[in-house]
């Protein structure tokens, strides 16, 4: 059996932060309903289109293991079928503006009435305080939450990352809570909210930097290369550019091909224990005993003509090259890896981190897989639900609506029947 069987989820959620912690669920083996209203759905569905009358990327790659149901939450049917969830499911995850469950009607009281095993699960982008009704995206979470004041170079702006850490982040942290909660629940009987704030999952991912914070008021950090450089500190923790944040020098450096190829570059971390190693590697082994170089304090200004000089190896031979020199050696080294050769490698589409999925509007497409492998609970990914489609069968057998009930609910409007597809 899978590690969540028997779990139902409420999935209220849409774009990407909801969806990435329901997509997670459903990967453990919960029976993940997502609740869409008829005839529009998901924002994402039509976001980023790239296949025309076929739901997006954006969408497919973060519903994965669901069922969707179309549902007039305004309705007063379409609110008795709600009520009916809520008391049917485990977990309701939502991810709206502030206030708009209450709104709905559904506050945390009505929802405990309804029942008190429930575990409610909010995204928001603040936590309470001064912002808790702000409206917050991916790249207003990392700029509030610390991400990008600490990313880029000291000489340029502020820069966000490539990597969702506000939105999936976020949707990770969220699952944790849901998935302890469900274990507390075990003991108590009692369900419990569960919040996980944009800005405080940004900062939870950002330690390392407020860890430097608080160092900086004590003095120097003597492993940023701008120590060495000889240019002061200002109060807050610097931009860093590609120094490494665990205390041990590292830069990105040219790898054979870097002309024309703008990911031919590798990492390259002068570990103090593999030191005598690097030089030897790079062909300096004059290096190891002379003491303007031999300790790490002492080759802190000297650190970028250390990484030039092996800079001036690692140009001579490929990132992959670099790899199969330097990790024999126990030399901390990784090519910068394009989202192309990642989303060739073999090796990632054996271990299920890279899945390709068929779906029945756009055909074949790639998608990442789970990232947590457990030996006892096998992922499956299935393709995102079409809009509205397992609406019938949770209405009969999850709700026990009858034939009849059905049609006299998508008569009221409070909800849109599909049919099936032909196909499957």
């Amino acid at each position: 059996m899978k590690a969540l069987e028997g779990v139902k989820i409420l999935d209220f959620t849409h774009v990407q932060s909801g969806p990435t912690c329901t997509q997670l669920l459903g990967w453990f083996g919960a029976d993940v309903i997502k609740v869409e209203r008829p005839g529009v759905g998901d924002a994402t569905r039509k976001q980023l289109v790239d296949v025309e009358g076929a739901d997006s990327l954006y969408f497919t790659m973060l519903n994965h293991n669901k069922r969707s149901i179309t549902l007039n939450t305004k309705n007063a049917k379409g609110k008795e079928v709600l009520e009916r969830l809520v008391k049917k499911c485990d977990v309701l995850v939502e991810n709206f503006a502030p206030g708009a469950l209450d709104r709905m009607g559904f506050t945390w009281e009505r929802i405990q009435e309804l029942n008190p095993r429930m575990i409610m699960a909010s995204v928001k982008g603040f936590g309470p305080g001064p912002y808790a009704d702000c409206k917050v995206y991916e790249n207003v979470a990392q700029c509030a939450g610390g991400s990008a004041s600490t990313t880029g170079f000291l000489d340029g702006p502020p820069v966000v990352t490539g990597a969702q850490i506000g939105d999936t982040g976020t949707g990770l942290h969220l699952a944790i809570g849901i998935i302890a909660a469900l274990f507390q629940r075990e003991k108590t009987g009692r369900g419990q909210k569960v919040l996980a704030p944009m800005q405080d999952g940004v900062l939870n991912l950002c330690r390392v930097k407020l860890r430097d914070q608080q160092r900086l008021e004590r003095g120097a950090l003597e492993e940023y290369s701008q120590f060495g450089e000889g240019i002061p500190f200002g109060e807050a923790t610097p931009r860093a550019g590609n120094d490494s944040g665990g205390g041990q020098p590292g830069r990105i450096l040219k790898c054979k091909g870097w002309e024309t190829d703008p990911n031919s570059y590798t990492y390259f971390i002068t570990q103090a224990a593999a030191w005598e190693k690097i030089c030897d590697v790079i062909g300096k082994p004059e290096w190891k005993d002379d003491p303007d170089y031999a300790k790490p304090r002492a080759r802190l200004d000297k650190l970028t003509h250390i990484f030039e000089t092996i800079e001036q190896w690692t140009m001579t031979k490929t990132k992959f090259e670099v790899m199969e020199i330097c990790n024999p050696l126990d030399i901390p080294v990784g090519p910068i890896l394009s989202m192309k050769e990642l989303a060739e490698d073999p090796s990632l589409r054996e271990t299920g981190t890279i899945v390709e999925v068929d779906h029945p509007e756009r055909g074949k497409y790639l998608t990442v897989g789970c990232p947590i492998k457990m030996s006892d609970s096998e992922v499956t990914v299935v393709r995102s639900p079409l809009l509205g489609e397992h609406t019938e069968e949770v209405l009969s057998a999850v709700l026990g609506y009858s034939a009849e009930e059905i049609a006299e609910l998508k008569e009221a409007g409070a909800t849109e029947v599909v049919k099936k597809l032909a196909a499957e």
